[in-house]
Formats: structure tokens, C-alpha cells, sequence
């Protein structure tokens, strides 16, 4: 994995902060993680794994910081339900207010990937989700 301090973040928390219309970076860092980890729960393993070697560790270690007994990804997952989950992680029960700092996340993250790795991210999603990521 990358290494990254959280000053050599800065710049993708500002992004994030300014692309998501929120107020501080620290709201910029709880939408992605909180994002991330949504991601995370929704992506195969494999691709899981590529996407977090790819990132700076700080943002990697969102991707993987949750356990389930048993989990089925949903292959229909709708865009709608995907920014409720991320919402309910962060805090914020709008799933419309959702979608834009998950915008901002995702093309944050994009920025840092090369673009086979974006293909096999979104190729991982559903429809609805995938068309969120490269909206982004």
C-alpha cells in the first residue's frame, strides 16, 4: 500500500470538502470514510484488495474495517439505497444531500487510480452504483 501522511492528504480533503459543498475537512474525512467504507462492503474481494493497495494506507484501511459473519453482495444495489447506507455511517438520513459528497469521494479516489483499476472497481458495482462512480 502507499504510504501517505494526513498532511499529503490535505489536497484530496479539500476536494472532497469543496466538490461535496461541506463546511470542514473534518466533515470531508468523515464522508470518506464513510464512503469508503460502503464501498468496501460492495466490492469483491479481489478487487477490494487492488483498489486498497492502490491507495494511501490512512484511506486503504477504510476500505477493509468491517466484519461480517456472512455477507452477499447485491448485485441491484440502487444508487438511492447505496448514498441512505453512506449516510447512515456518516450521520445524515438525506440520501439526496448523500450523492454529492459521494460524487466528490469517488472522483477523489479515481484521481489516485489509474483507469484499468477504475474500469474493474466499477465493473465490481451494480448498474445504479456504477453509474455513481463514473458520474464521478
Amino acid at each position: 500500500m502507499a504510504t501517505a501522511t494526513t498532511t499529503d492528504l490535505d489536497p484530496f480533503y479539500r476536494h472532497v470538502r469543496e466538490r461535496g459543498y461541506l463546511r470542514t475537512d473534518g466533515h470531508a474525512r468523515r464522508w470518506t470514510q464513510g464512503t469508503l467504507k460502503t464501498l468496501g462492503f460492495h466490492l469483491d474481494r479481489r478487487t477490494k484488495k487492488a483498489l486498497a493497495n492502490a491507495l494511501p494506507d490512512s484511506l486503504a484501511q477504510e476500505l477493509g474495517r468491517l466484519f461480517w459473519l456472512l455477507h452477499f453482495r447485491e448485485s441491484q444495489l440502487s444508487a438511492e439505497a447505496f448514498q441512505r447506507q453512506v449516510g447512515r455511517r456518516v450521520g445524515v438520513s438525506d440520501a439526496q444531500f448523500a450523492r454529492t459528497p459521494i460524487l466528490a469521494v469517488f472522483a477523489g479516489i479515481k484521481s489516485m487510480i489509474d483507469d484499468e483499476l477504475s474500469r474493474r472497481v466499477a465493473g465490481a458495482l451494480s448498474p445504479e452504483v456504477r453509474r455513481l462512480w463514473d458520474q464521478a
